[in-house]
């Protein structure tokens, strides 16, 4: 496994709640994180139906464009009852004409839930796949996962996406009821980047 060499990497993301994630997550190694806006990178089309395939395409354009070891993420949750929905295509569904609606989305997750007449609880799971590549081409894959359930109504203002229904097992706040510290010591992201810093930072 490649280990990773310099003070600064790029983070190939444009969703500020996900950089600051990452950058808090990165702090105790002293690397400097740049955004993929700070460098005004377009976004890849995410083509692939995995989030290890749609990690992967950010990660080696965001490197080949700017000469950098760049590191993406693509996540997303996963509902048991709606078939694995809405994984891959979780952004998609908070897509709105004034940009991402994620009460939009919950609302959305929560209906399609109550129409299936799903039993509860209703198991879900965070997903979290990085990607670290190099301008040479060369990447390595972590992935991530934090199980837990839908929860209903929506609970907490903190966090991003659909932080405010997922409650995680063995807590009984949900992720947008848990302070930052808190999320990012047990979430989809920090299993990943577990594995991650144990290959490549340790």
């Amino acid at each position: 496994m490649r280990k990773f060499s310099g003070d600064t990497l790029l983070v190939a993301t444009h969703n500020s709640g996900k950089l600051a994630e990452i950058a808090d997550l990165l702090r105790p190694y002293g690397i400097r994180v740049v955004g993929a806006a700070a460098r005004n990178l377009p976004e890849p089309d995410e083509t692939e139906t995995t989030f290890a395939g749609n990690a992967r395409i950010k990660a080696h354009a965001a490197a080949k464009a700017t000469g950098l070891p760049a590191l993406s993420d693509d996540s997303g949750i996963e509902i048991d009852a709606l078939n694995g929905a809405p994984g891959v295509y979780t952004a998609d569904w908070a897509e709105a004409p004034n940009g991402r609606n994620f009460v939009m989305a919950m609302t959305k997750a929560h209906d399609k839930l109550v129409a299936r007449n799903a039993p509860r609880p209703w198991r879900a799971r965070f997903c979290c796949t990085l990607v670290l590549a190099w301008p040479d081409g060369h990447d390595e894959v972590f992935p991530g996962t934090a199980e837990g359930q839908i929860v209903w109504p929506m609970r907490g203002d903190n966090g991003h996406g659909y932080d405010p229904i997922f409650q995680p097992d063995g807590h009984d706040i949900t992720f947008g009821e848990m302070s930052a510290e808190m999320k990012n010591g047990i979430s989809h992201r920090a299993d990943a980047f577990a594995k991650l810093v144990k290959g490549c930072f340790d």
